[in-house]
């Protein structure tokens, strides 16, 4: 159950209006690393979550990024105060337009919006469902969740970066300050399970588990702990880095005799010739720059 309180989390103050600013905080009201998204993903995981401390965890920070949201739709409409009543009242036309054409994409939350704040990014582009990357495995949505918060900070202080609004700024660094203490309660409920690496059940295949194979190779290697020591098996001849289980190192299937002759079928009818060279459009409407081609014979 939900009650909305009309006190926000946090006093939004802006000291003048600014509509290309807007439509750059609108990242954190619809975008990938939004609080819309964040609130979205949290609930998920917390409604399916059967351990009861992580559940209450989840189910009290999703409903603080909810308000979160609040507040940075506040802003939003706030650095949109001018251009909403110019919109509703009809403003002079050369006026308005110099207004909402500042940049960025303040042209899109002036018109379709009216100067309010819709469920996209700054970007114009929608929010979707594809954001909430929950799979109701603690120890994966625990590493998950704590990434999130980090780029959400990112973004936050990119946001305070290119604003010279003091108050949007104290605004933005108590969101972004935000992201750390939820950061480090979800790092405390991922090491509060015991076993939390790897993630699931399953155990790794044991022969592949501790190598590093460095298929990447040239100037600019390096080693360091994340491939070198006692803990790792570094590969890097290409013979031991192919066909690493034993096998040929080609697919194969087991077909029922119907399918296979089916499957022969189709590749006699579809099979390259290699004892003709025919011409083809590109010989035919070769020009400059086409490179070499087939020569036409004389008629």
């Amino acid at each position: 159950m939900f009650m909305h309180n009309k006190k926000l989390m946090h006093t939004v103050r802006v000291s003048a209006p600014n509509p290309k600013l807007a439509s750059l905080i609108m990242e954190q009201f619809g975008g990938a690393d939004g609080e819309l998204a964040a609130a979205m993903r949290y609930f998920t995981q917390g409604l399916a979550d059967l351990d009861p401390g992580r559940r209450d965890l989840l189910l009290d920070i999703a409903t603080e990024e909810l308000s979160h949201l609040e507040v940075v739709g506040n802003i939003v409409c706030m650095l949109n105060a001018g251009v909403k009543g110019q919109m509703a009242e009809g403003t002079e036309a050369g006026e308005l337009l110099a207004t909402i054409t500042q940049g960025g994409d303040s042209h899109t939350s002036s018109l379709l919006f009216g100067g309010g704040v819709g469920l996209v990014n700054s970007a114009g582009v929608p929010w979707t469902a594809a954001y909430v990357d929950s799979r109701t495995e603690p120890t994966a949505d625990m590493r998950s969740n704590i990434a999130a918060e980090g780029r959400a900070k990112i973004i936050y202080e990119r946001l305070i970066n290119i604003t010279d609004d003091p108050d949007v700024k104290q605004t933005l660094g108590f969101l972004m300050t935000r992201e750390i203490a939820h950061a480090k309660s979800f790092e405390k409920a991922l090491y509060a399970i015991e076993a939390n690496f790897p993630t699931g059940k399953l155990p790794g295949q044991p022969e592949f588990t501790d190598k590093y194979y460095n298929l990447s190779q040239g100037d600019g290697d390096m080693r360091g702990p994340w491939n070198e020591g006692e803990q790792w098996e570094f590969v890097e001849k290409p013979d031991q880095q192919m066909a690493v289980d034993g096998g040929d190192g080609t697919a194969s299937v087991k077909l029922p005799r119907k399918d296979q002759q089916i499957s022969k079928k189709a590749a006699e009818r579809t099979a390259s010739r290699t004892d003709v060279d025919p011409t083809t459009g590109a010989d035919l409407g070769a020009g400059p720059g086409a490179g070499k081609t087939k020569p036409m014979k004389a008629a």
